[in-house]
């Protein structure tokens, strides 16, 4: 049975809101550094610096997608992806002597950390994404019954 309730949607909100947290932040603070540097600066990592407001929300999320009996694929699928995506890059990152610094900045080892992180980031915005969708469908209200 699906449990629409207070708690749930609570959930659903508070997941999607620190999910979003990341990506968000990395918008805005790109967005003004024009007005405050002069110039467009943006901060690609700060989504991976701000991954466990993206961790916490989607694990909310999760929680509220099992007691809704909604999307729990879809997220669950894409928090392993994000999880596994984020730790695999910074893995590569040291296992090739990019995160020393022994290994210099260039070739297939930066390229390869880079599209993991580049898929990391297209995992956080698919959980949100589905946070979204999952909020949408518990604040929904029940079509009206037929008549006839």
């Amino acid at each position: 049975m699906q449990k629409k309730d207070t708690f749930t949607k609570r959930l659903a909100v508070m997941g999607t809101a620190l999910a979003c947290f990341p990506i968000l932040m990395t918008l805005l603070t790109s967005l003004a550094s024009p007005f405050l540097a002069g110039h467009f600066l943006m901060d690609y990592l700060m989504p991976a610096e701000l991954g466990l407001f993206a961790l916490g929300g989607a694990l909310l999320l999760l929680w509220a997608a099992f007691r809704a009996r909604s999307r729990r694929g879809l997220i669950g699928g894409a928090v392993g992806f994000a999880v596994a995506l984020l730790v695999g890059s910074q893995a590569v990152a040291e296992v090739t002597g990019l995160a020393s610094g022994e290994t210099e900045v260039g070739g297939w080892q930066w390229i390869l950390v880079l599209v993991m992180f580049a898929f990391y980031i297209v995992a956080l915005i698919v959980i949100d994404i589905s946070g979204i969708l999952l909020a949408r469908d518990l604040f929904r209200s029940a079509p009206p019954p037929a008549m006839g």
